[in-house]
């Protein structure tokens, strides 16, 4: 049996080296191979893609950043303003406003169960599918529930929060939070 790292792939087909059990499949030679290699290689003068200067180590800034935080702020607005003609009153708001938030318990278990269970309460599709299911079922709870969510995330990114990479608590993705830490 050949292994994977005795051929190569060309458009779909697998070549293997000569000499090996190649089972009909087609043969070439080593130095066949490493032309092949080289023809499919990136060119020694590329570079990674130019992210443009509002982009630094990953982080999104100037003009991007202010529309993903006007994004979250329209986000809060709608879900507070549709609260006040749908929801159950604001006793009620306030105290499940910060119920997502329960998620950081996740990180008890560590940054990559932490990261998942704060993405999963702060991701705008189960607030939205409960608020789509509360409005189709006619439950006024799930539409209160939703849109209770919806305003909580759009607050967060209103914030600069964002969902958060397994790295790091820090890490999201509209960039770091928090002060940098430097060495020394």
């Amino acid at each position: 049996m050949v292994g994977p790292s005795r051929g190569v792939h060309v458009q779909g087909r697998q070549y293997l080296a000569c000499g090996s059990a190649d089972h009909g499949r087609r043969a070439l030679s080593r130095g066949s191979i490493q032309r092949v290699a080289a023809m499919t290689a990136a060119p020694e003068n590329a570079r990674t893609p130019n992210l443009g200067r509002n982009v630094v180590n990953g982080a999104v800034s100037g003009g991007v950043r202010i529309l993903l935080r006007a994004e979250g702020a329209c986000a809060l607005a709608a879900a507070v303003l549709a609260y006040a003609r749908f929801g159950h009153g604001w006793g009620m708001f306030a105290l499940f406003f910060l119920t997502p938030d329960l998620s950081f318990l996740g990180y008890l278990a560590g940054p990559e169960t932490g990261a998942v269970s704060y993405n999963f309460a702060h991701s705008f599709v189960g607030a939205l599918t409960t608020l789509a299911a509360g409005a189709l079922l006619s439950l006024s709870v799930l539409v209160t529930a939703g849109l209770i969510w919806v305003a909580h995330i759009g607050f967060d990114r209103a914030l600069g929060y964002g969902l958060k990479y397994p790295d790091g608590f820090a890490l999201t993705h509209p960039g770091r939070i928090g002060r940098a830490r430097t060495g020394g």
